[in-house]
């Protein structure tokens, strides 16, 4: 019965180092969608775990309010650590892990340096991969810290980051119609325009009836009165015979 509580008590024994460095959103060079609505960018930990080249160097992941309750002898791709479970009940997952040899220090030329936590999408809902890289659930706040295990022994960590808060898409009432090329006078211009416009097109209308009907009364004929041709017959124009000598 006192083995459990030996397991647990040793790395407490051992003691786990604690380094200096803080996890930092990347700021060098400058990224387009360093937060999203799902996912944030963060510094590799490039010469932070040197000592530990035969530890696996995990990222957790945990709400502002219970990072600092994270238990770490908690393994990692267990149901109390799993991505699937987060934020509720799992307030902290383990994910992104890795060993020393993919954060070489000094830094080689061309080498990608970040981590994007929160990239993928294709194991959010598989539970057989607790240690998914998914995208997060939330705008935050979130802490993170990068945690040294050898086997399922944490050697060192890392301090907490800041709380990292990611963006919320606006809603469709939030839009201001004051921006630029919606202001109130554009839009109170475009109104009076309208009407204006209606005016006219009205007033044209009214016109082409109107002219319609004074062609219609004033094309109206009579009918001609039938002219009637007397034939006369000459008297004085006869056949006589010859006149007598």
């Amino acid at each position: 019965t006192m083995l459990p509580l030996l397991l647990l008590l040793l790395p407490t024994a051992h003691g786990i180092v604690r380094l200096q460095y803080k996890p930092i959103l990347t700021q060098d060079p400058p990224l387009e969608g360093l937060t999203t609505a799902s996912t944030f960018v963060l510094d590799q930990p490039r010469c932070v775990f040197e000592n530990y080249g035969n530890a696996d160097i995990w990222l957790v992941v945990a709400l502002d309010q219970a990072a600092f309750t994270f238990n770490n002898t908690t393994r990692p791709g267990t149901p109390e650590t799993a991505f699937q479970g987060f934020p509720d009940p799992v307030r902290a997952y383990m994910t992104l892990n890795t060993t020393l040899g993919s954060y070489p220090c000094p830094r080689p030329d061309g080498d990608i340096t970040v981590l994007r936590v929160g990239s993928e999408t294709s194991c959010a809902q598989d539970v057989t991969r607790p240690t998914c890289n998914g995208p997060l659930p939330g705008p935050g706040p979130y802490r993170v810290k990068f945690l040294a295990l050898e086997g399922s022994v944490p050697v060192a960590e890392t301090a907490w980051s800041v709380p990292i808060m990611l963006r919320t898409a606006k809603s469709f009432n939030s839009i201001s119609t004051t921006s630029s090329g919606h202001s109130a006078d554009m839009i109170a211009i475009t109104t009076i325009l309208s009407i204006l416009f209606a005016i006219l097109l009205a007033g044209l209308v009214a016109m082409l009836f109107w002219g319609s009907d004074s062609c219609g009364s004033s094309s109206t004929f009579s009918k001609p009165e039938s002219v009637t041709v007397r034939r006369y017959n000459t008297h004085h124009v006869y056949d006589q015979p010859a006149a007598r000598l």
